[in-house]
């Protein structure tokens, strides 16, 4: 049975009235937390992951899909009318988008940025529909050693890239790898690093470290940094239904076609995410623009392009993700977690095992995209108000509704206990410059990758070689070389353009400021 007929089946399935409102529910919650300043897709994923608990595996994948995609566009909200990025890869989106609504063209901005997001998103989705089950068919004949060199590239890649200090990012993923060692060894039945305490026998559970560091410790970190007083939103007015002119729309669409282009294929390899690939489109944009002289003062190809790439990643993430079972960023390490609490583990054999379900879950991310623009368009009035909220009570509200999360996982105070100290870790981590990812990557990875470990040690009888010698692995050890040196260099490109981003727009930002 091919793709396209078992996509139809996947569409079948997701437009089943239940689960058609459970895409819509999650498209409009995850929006609604993802809008609130500060508050980034991983964090919103990782706060409304306890929500899904409750449903059949299929309405709580389809919700949590609705949930990424909402949480993924909600921080342009943010960073256009508060200039405020939820997440570094909304900077871009806040510089121009910010300066277009204080020029009273907010609207403008909020419109590009919706539907080059719907675009973006459509065509990476249809992207992974084409290219995630040639990948599937050919991972499915690769052995434990092939899945240890997969797995290295994964720690390797996400230490090294994601964060500003190499250092720093391979220590964070030493950490999430010993946690994850905590527990019961599958193999002897004994327990390590249990401290005696038989909450741990089972392990630390990994859905209190994503709330705990995301929800949590960057709440304690939002909130040392709180600013008093009440918050600038810039307004929004007319319909939108005469939001972008045709001049709008004519600077708009290679943008939105280009960033697609971009995104993608940075976010199905692990080289830095979305910002990276949000940066790369800003630089393209602004070299090929006919109107270079408004970037730093408002180029809508300056947000169109960005936000383009933004989501396109962000759906490019979903085909590792899905067919090899390797998280790529901090959200799809959470996502991880959700196919993880159902006894569902993401990789080669998934399309064979779940393939309804699978494919029902690539069919609503189509019909989230739709449900996404329907909501963001019409119902901007409505997000604005929500920005409105005041912080003290907005971040307290966070920490409640995450504490009461940890403790319906199994209703035990003791996960509150570590829920506490997960997110005070987190915070200090977020203090120091500490990348977070690379914890819940090496958590989750961790056992996965002890586990084929010793099944190609003893397959092998103990010889080490098999484990750079197998053909795959040999190549996948060479693709990681590559990906190292491209990947630093995607980063020091970033760092330099980010530099003289910043000194090209100084005078234009202090004149405002003095305004």
């Amino acid at each position: 049975m091919d793709s396209w007929t078992l996509l139809l089946e996947g569409f079948a399935t997701a437009l089943q009235p239940q689960y058609l409102a459970f895409a819509f529910l999650g498209v409009f919650v995850g929006t609604a937390v993802g809008v609130l300043p500060g508050i980034g897709p991983a964090m919103t994923v990782a706060l409304l992951l306890p929500l899904t608990y409750t449903l059949d595996p299929a309405a709580a994948l389809i919700t949590f899909a609705g949930i990424y995609y909402g949480g993924m566009y909600g921080g342009s909200t943010t960073s256009i009318l508060l200039n405020t990025p939820g997440e570094s890869a909304s900077i871009v989106t806040a510089i121009e988008g910010n300066k277009m609504a204080r020029m009273g063209r907010g609207a403008a901005a909020l419109a590009t940025a919706a539907i080059g997001s719907f675009i973006a998103g459509t065509l990476a989705t249809l992207g992974l529909t084409l290219l995630a089950p040639l990948l599937a068919r050919f991972a499915v004949n690769l052995g434990p050693a092939d899945y240890v060199a997969l797995i290295v590239i994964a720690f390797i890649t996400v230490g090294a890239l994601i964060g500003s200090s190499i250092s720093r990012g391979m220590l964070s993923l030493g950490v999430g790898l010993f946690l994850g060692l905590v527990g019961t060894d599958w193999l002897s039945g004994q327990q390590r690093y249990t401290l005696g305490l038989p909450a741990l026998s089972d392990g630390v559970d990994i859905v209190l470290v994503a709330v705990g560091l995301f929800a949590v410790g960057e709440t304690f970190y939002i909130a040392a940094r709180l600013r008093h007083g009440g918050v600038d939103v810039i307004p929004v007015t007319r319909g939108w239904r005469s939001w972008m002119t045709k001049a709008d729309w004519r600077r708009s669409w290679k943008p939105w076609l280009r960033g697609t282009a971009i995104g993608f294929p940075i976010g199905t390899i692990p080289a830095g995410g979305a910002d990276v690939a949000t940066f790369l489109s800003y630089a393209t944009e602004r070299k090929l623009s006919k109107h270079r002289d408004e970037f730093g003062r408002g180029a809508i190809e300056g947000v169109a392009g960005p936000e383009s790439a933004n989501n396109a990643a962000a759906a490019g993430v979903l085909v590792p993700l899905l067919t090899l079972g390797l998280p790529t960023t901090a959200t799809a390490a959470i996502i991880l977690t959700a196919f993880q609490s159902y006894g569902i583990q993401p990789g080669p054999l998934l399309f064979e095992s779940q393939s309804n379900l699978v494919w029902a879950l690539i069919a609503s991310l189509y019909i989230g995209n739709v449900i996404l623009i329907v909501l963001n368009l019409p119902l901007v009035g409505m997000w604005v108000k929500l920005l409105q909220i005041p912080r003290p009570y907005l971040y307290a509200g966070i920490l409640l509704f995450a504490v009461f999360g940890a403790y319906a996982l199994h209703s035990s105070p003791t996960d509150i206990v570590i829920l506490l100290i997960v997110g005070i870790l987190g915070y200090f981590m977020r203090r120091y410059g500490y990348p977070v990812a690379p914890l819940v990557v090496g958590m989750i990875l961790g056992p996965m990758a002890e586990e084929q470990l010793r099944k190609a040690l003893q397959l092998s009888q103990g010889d080490l070689s098999t484990l750079v010698l197998q053909p795959f692995a040999a190549i996948a050890y060479g693709v990681l070389a590559l990906l190292i040196v491209g990947g630093l260099w995607l980063r020091r490109r970033q760092r330099r353009y980010e530099q003289a981003l910043t000194e090209s727009i100084s005078v234009p930002i202090k004149a405002d400021s003095e305004v």
